[in-house]
């Protein structure tokens, strides 16, 4: 066992304070890492408040994780010591089951994610990657391209993929006209992905002052969801729209704007449900409302190497682990552009 230092969530209502533990020996298929980097998602924030009613504790959060491989077990082929390499929201599953066979890993029903998931190892809940080091079985280990900054690239372990995977499934290309409600971690990477498949992009938000942001990123058009006539302008007119909003919320104002047979795709989990869609509203169009989580390991390193190929990743601001409650703090007052990533560079062994 080799002792690893983090922060961690001692109960519901408590800060993230420092935290020792002890990592698992690497066993023959495991790979360790030293953390280099690790992305602070909101559902890290939901979790730590047992907003969802899932939580244990002690809890080390974190599944958006960049760094060096510093040890691998005696079957480890595809990583070697000084590699860079990811690890997301997932470290394990049953592997026999169809959704492991599709490589749709996230939605097998003995998936192990990152953190506050049982550990088959210790017995206990597992740590995540607010912490120095991390022991991950290979399958579970991704290859991150040199190309990409390491401390940028940590998001898209969460916030990439969640918005990579369902643009793909629902075959978003070149033609389509596309919605992203919300510009956040998950809106600002589902603007930067749709763009660069090759859609119309209309940003749908609260605030005017992110207009000129959201074309930055890649938007065509921004729609100030609370204006009715702007709304109103783009009834029946979306092939898809993702929304990536953890609120609770109205979704009948965006079923109405898909055209027949267009698709509502919900990436974000509010911690109360949602007011109970129109069916009229859907069935006259023959309009789909969905949900996607995540994505496999395969369709993770096809999205790692889409954006080294393309030069994409998430728009950041680097903090220090000591600064991590205030920065959940201004994650809930949407003040992040748009994504906090940690350097673990500054958590550092206690005297």
């Amino acid at each position: 066992m080799q002792k690893t230092v983090g922060y961690a969530a001692y109960n519901h209502n408590s800060p993230l304070l420092p935290f020792s533990f002890e990592r698992r020996e690497p066993k023959p298929s495991d790979v360790r890492i030293e953390i280099l980097f690790c992305g602070v998602c909101h559902s890290d924030i939901h979790q730590v408040r047992d907003e969802w009613g899932i939580s244990v504790f002690p809890m080390v959060p974190g599944h958006e994780i960049i760094g060096k491989v510093t040890q691998v077990g005696s079957e480890v082929s595809e990583f070697k010591p000084g590699d860079t390499v990811g690890v997301g929201c997932m470290v394990d599953s049953c592997r026999v089951c169809p959704d492991c066979n599709d490589h749709l890993e996230q939605f097998c029903n003995n998936a192990v994610f990152t953190y506050n998931s049982p550990d088959k190892h210790s017995g206990g809940a597992n740590y995540g990657g607010y912490s120095t080091q991390i022991v991950v079985d290979q399958d579970f280990v991704l290859h991150i391209s040199d190309k990409l900054d390491p401390a940028a690239a940590a998001p898209l372990l969460c916030a990439g993929i969640t918005t990579y995977s369902p643009l793909k499934h629902w075959k978003v290309g070149k033609g389509d006209k596309v919605g992203i409600v919300g510009l956040g971690g998950l809106g600002h990477m589902g603007i930067k992905f749709a763009h660069a498949f090759g859609a119309h992009v209309v940003l749908f938000t609260t605030s005017s002052g992110k207009a000129e942001d959201a074309k930055r990123l890649g938007a065509d058009e921004v729609v100030i969801s609370k204006n009715p006539d702007e709304m109103q302008n783009h009834l029946a007119s979306f092939d898809f729209i993702l929304n990536t909003v953890a609120a609770t919320h109205d979704l009948d104002a965006y079923t109405a704007l898909l055209k027949r047979d267009g698709t509502l795709c919900l990436v974000g989990l509010p911690d109360h449900p949602h007011p109970s869609p129109s069916v009229a509203n859907l069935i006259f169009k023959r309009r789909n409302i969905a949900g996607s989580l995540i994505g496999g390991l395969k369709e993770t390193q096809e999205m790692l190497d889409f954006c080294a190929e393309h030069a994409i990743t998430s728009d950041i601001e680097i903090i220090p682990m000591q600064q991590i409650n205030e920065a959940y703090e201004r994650v809930l007052k949407s003040d992040v552009k748009y994504r906090f990533v940690i350097d673990l560079a500054s958590l550092k062994e206690p005297e």
